[in-house]
């Protein structure tokens, strides 16, 4: 329920006697407005203006003197965080926090500009890795959800940076992504914020795989801390939300063995050493279950199902039944935590989950049996097919009864006077 919808609906409650004005009020007090968003056009139109003004000046950057172009660095730069801090102190949120994003990105470009203008050496990181401190910094002083997405993705793009053109990794600055906004994670845990920030450290751990070389699977073992991270977190929302990435790709892993795993083809690419790999991923193991049992979340420990290291299998059948099998016992673990928790959307997924096992092991297992196949499809086709006529034709019926109108209330008969009964005699 909405507090739109409590206005749009309620006067008819009232004037249906369902409810009293009075307990309309009650129910709209429970649902205080929201605050007016700024619309949009003043950002967008801002925008513009902006991208004009950048695509004069660089269509003639080369001709300007030095002087002009670090007044223009510097002034572009200054303005946009004055303008930002302008409009916070107006109430305009969304457009300060728009401008300060904006200061951000013009703090980057400057880096880069003035390291072209004086020629200053390229192998050097120093300067891209100021540009994620300042977008740490910039989260932590103003609390913006934007500004985390920025700071999250100006990581990702100093690392790629330093993977593809200077083949090394950046610790630090995987360090300020990963300790900066872990820790404003921690302190905020927005859902949103939480599912960007496990996403760019997935790309980072993803990195530091390609730049050791090691065998692929090694990137569970950071993906699962950050699972297990989740599980530390006191507001469970925010934990939930921080797990999810770190669960889809572990799914989406799973799947492509069940679907394509032929590990004795890609064995050097999916088997670590057995022992150091499965000692660090039990330590994460241990790590996770001592969180979900201090937070009482020992119902979501089958999400550990899908890290089971069926890769070490030979490819081929036994690979796909296994695989089948792990697919299918977690989609049975969220539907039965679903139904206990009575979570219709946890419940949707399951049911998305347990739908794509069936069709793994359908088309994995037999898909050569056409003719049984077309038995499934066209008994499939005529279960949808009755199901929609059905509730077309009980929506029909529905349609054609009459509403029932609520008799008119009768007003309580008056109680009889005592008065005649009192004064009456008693031989009358």
């Amino acid at each position: 329920m909405s507090r739109k919808f409590l206005e749009t609906d309620g006067p008819a409650w009232v004037a249906e006697g369902l409810i009293s004005e009075a307990q309309r009020q009650k129910l709209l007090a429970r649902y205080p407005p929201e605050a007016q968003a700024l619309g949009l056009l003043p950002l967008l139109g801002s925008v513009l203006v902006g991208l004009s003004a950048l695509s004069v000046v660089a269509a003639n950057w080369q001709a300007l003197p030095d002087a002009l172009r670090l007044a223009l660095l510097l002034g572009s730069l200054t303005g946009a965080y004055a303008a930002g801090a302008y409009f916070l102190r107006r109430g305009n949120a969304d457009l300060g926090h728009g401008l300060i994003g904006l200061g951000l990105m013009l703090f980057g470009a400057s880096i880069i500009l003035t390291s072209q203008l004086y020629q200053l050496v390229g192998y050097d990181v120093s300067g891209l890795v100021a540009w994620v401190v300042a977008g740490v910094a910039l989260s932590y002083v103003y609390g913006s959800r934007l500004l985390v997405l920025l700071t999250v993705l100006i990581g990702a793009a100093v690392q790629t940076y330093c993977v593809q053109a200077l083949g090394s990794f950046s610790y630090a600055t995987a360090a300020m992504v990963a300790g900066g906004m872990g820790y404003y994670w921690w302190r905020r845990p927005d859902a949103v914020s939480s599912t960007v920030l496990a996403a760019g450290l997935l790309w980072q751990a993803g990195l530091l795989i390609v730049v050791l070389q090691a065998k692929i699977t090694w990137f569970f073992v950071p993906a699962m801390f950050i699972y297990a991270a989740g599980d530390w977190q006191p507001n469970r929302a925010g934990g939930r939300a921080l797990q999810g990435p770190p669960l889809v790709a572990a799914y989406l892993f799973m799947f492509g063995l069940a679907t394509f795993g032929e590990t004795d083809t890609y064995a050097n690419v999916l088997r670590p050493p057995l022992l150091p790999y499965l000692g660090a991923l039990g330590a994460v193991l241990a790590l996770s279950v001592a969180g979900k049992r201090a937070r009482g979340r020992l119902d979501t420990l089958p999400d550990w199902l899908l890290l089971l290291p069926g890769f070490y299998l030979p490819g081929g059948l036994p690979l796909a039944v296994a695989t089948l099998v792990v697919l299918y016992a977690h989609a049975g673990s969220v539907l039965a935590r679903a139904h206990r928790q009575e979570d219709p959307n946890q419940l949707t997924v399951g049911a998305i989950l347990f739908v794509t096992a069936t069709m793994v092991a359908y088309f994995k297992l037999t898909w050569a049996f056409l003719d049984k196949s077309l038995f499934f499809l066209l008994g499939g086709v005529l279960l949808l097919g009755l199901s929609w006529y059905l509730r077309r034709r009980n929506a029909q019926v529905l349609a054609a009864v009459p509403p029932v109108v609520p008799p008119a209330s009768v007003p309580p008969a008056a109680p009889k006077s005592s008065s005649t009964s009192e004064n009456r005699l008693p031989n009358d």
